[in-house]
């Protein structure tokens, strides 16, 4: 009698400890999730902060609503699935929809090299740039200050005894609870003053500073080269709010805004920097009219084309050949010749790339050099070994992936087909092509569709190996023999003096329509195929 009282006492004591076990397990996660959560939020404020003081206010709403739904879905009871989704949701649309809508923004601007920001960067830019010494300008006794981060500020004293002080942001204002010695300011509150050993540290930020006279850019600026004495510079260029111009005080010209982002005198002379516009479809009707980048254009194209067709092709072939003749039950030592062909496989495609293009090098490579017995073979340099040296090595490549699938498909296809096919008088040759073959290009259409697109974008064989070369000078782009859309898109957007973002970004749109029509022709040839069979 009693033994079951003490029974109960003992499951009710270890019922007990689990609910206290769990409590403090789920005190520990709810602490972790305010934890995370706080760090998230910490960091969403920050960026709409900064988001809505650089006028980023569509951004700057996102995060703010981004931020409010990741609360509401982890703090609430329920919604389990919500709370996995989230996650991915947000890398999918920062990553991926983000910059694809951001890519085609660009494509209707002209984002580049000289027009990469706002009129009112681009008039600061130029009056800077343009800025000399104001012959006999007073000289300024000059304290350099720093402040909050490190930012530099000039303290200066000025021919009246006055302290004023201003940054590359801010014009000087009046200090007037400045610290004086001998006539000089030299301390400003919320501010330290650098030493001799502080100016030499930070002496090329200190000769690089231009502070704002005042808040109109014609009064100047001061800069320094001593960090003791500061001068009065002023712009030879003179800006016209009003009217919108710019006139060169030297020369009398005058540049006026004529809605193509950049201040443009009458004899067509543009003033850079310019400034980020919309110019609509401006990009994509140059890339069609204009002879010195259509032709190029155009050319890239049809090879990218013919690039990724013999690089499936010639894969394909040379993968099905070797499955065939490995998969033969007459063959001895299979695993092993297997393990030997899928090696080029299991390196690295750019390293594999870097490796190929030392071994032809025309005079040091391997080929040349060993195989050839010395002789100069330009297989990187001329333009049509160099698209024969592209598709050998993607072939050395790409030929162990479709070994690999083939190998699958074939042994997946059931013996008695063929053997029936032979009963009735077919050669061997006639039961693959009419009855393995159907069967196996069911199976791996959809991966040579894929295969194509990859190889349609293989920016890392073209770059790695030839770089795009050799350059074709009479270009109006930077584009190479052997460069493809996408390699050719990198250049134009990443590579040389001259970067043209919105081009690039036309370019590169026109890529995607044209893999994307590619692909649904290809896929509804697939399943046409399949009804075949």
């Amino acid at each position: 009698m009693t033994s079951a009282p003490l029974a109960t006492r003992e499951r009710d004591s270890r019922r007990a400890a689990r609910i206290a076990e769990a409590a403090s397990g789920g005190w520990k996660l709810v602490l972790f999730k305010i934890i995370a959560l706080g760090i998230i939020d910490a960091i969403a404020v920050y960026a709409a902060l900064v988001l809505f003081a650089s006028g980023d206010v569509v951004v700057g709403t996102i995060v703010v609503l981004a931020t409010i739904l990741i609360n509401v879905v982890y703090f609430r009871r329920g919604s389990l699935p919500a709370k996995y989704l989230i996650p991915g949701l947000i890398f999918l649309l920062v990553f991926q929809i983000f910059v694809v809508l951001y890519s085609g923004y660009v494509a209707f601007t002209n984002y580049g090299t000289g027009h990469n920001s706002t009129k009112e960067d681009a008039v600061e830019a130029i009056l800077l740039q343009n800025q000399d010494r104001v012959p006999d300008s007073p000289s300024y006794p000059l304290t350099v200050v720093e402040g909050f981060a490190g930012e530099l500020s000039f303290l200066v004293t000025t021919p009246d005894g006055e302290a004023m002080l201003g940054g590359a942001e801010r014009p000087l204002e009046e200090v007037p609870d400045a610290e004086f010695d001998g006539g000089k300011a030299v301390a400003a509150p919320g501010h330290t003053s650098l030493d001799f050993q502080g100016l030499l540290a930070r002496q090329g930020d200190i000769t690089s500073l231009a502070v704002p006279l005042s808040d109109d850019p014609n009064d100047g600026t001061l800069r320094t080269q001593d960090g003791l004495t500061a001068f009065s510079y002023v712009s030879r260029y003179v800006y016209d709010d009003a009217a919108e111009t710019m006139t060169d005080s030297q020369t009398g010209a005058v540049y006026s805004d004529r809605g193509t982002g950049a201040f443009v005198a009458e004899d067509g002379t543009e003033l850079l920097p310019g400034w980020r516009i919309n110019v609509g479809v401006d990009n994509f009707v140059r890339a069609f009219s204009d002879e010195s980048i259509r032709g190029p254009f155009l050319g890239v194209t049809v090879w990218t084309f013919v690039f990724a067709f013999l690089s499936v092709a010639t894969t394909f072939l040379l993968g099905l050949f070797l499955a065939i003749v490995f998969n033969d039950p007459r063959m001895k030592s299979k695993k092993y010749y297997r393990v030997i062909m899928i090696l080029p496989y299991a390196f690295p495609g750019f390293l594999s790339a870097l490796v190929w293009a030392g071994m032809l090098n025309q005079e040091f490579g391997f080929v040349n050099t060993v195989l050839l017995g010395g002789a100069d073979v330009p297989w990187l340099t001329n333009e049509w070994l160099a698209k024969l040296s592209i598709i050998i090595v993607n072939l050395w490549l790409g030929f162990p992936y479709m070994f690999l699938v083939t190998t699958g498909a074939l042994q997946s296809i059931p013996d008695e087909l063929t053997e029936a096919a032979q009963m009735d008088g077919a050669t061997p040759f006639q039961a693959f092509r009419m009855i393995k073959l159907p069967l196996l290009l069911v199976s791996v259409a959809p991966l040579l569709i894929s295969s194509f697109a990859f190889n349609f974008n293989n920016f890392n064989l073209i770059y790695m190996l030839t770089g795009g070369g050799p350059r074709d000078v009479a270009a109006g782009i930077n584009v190479g023999s052997t460069d493809i859309l996408i390699s050719m898109v990198y250049k134009v957007a990443f590579v040389g003096a001259n970067r043209d973002y919105g081009l690039a970004s036309a370019f590169s749109i026109i890529i995607f329509v044209l893999v994307a029509t590619i692909s649904v022709i290809a896929f509804r040839r697939t399943k046409t195929l399949e009804e075949l069979n």
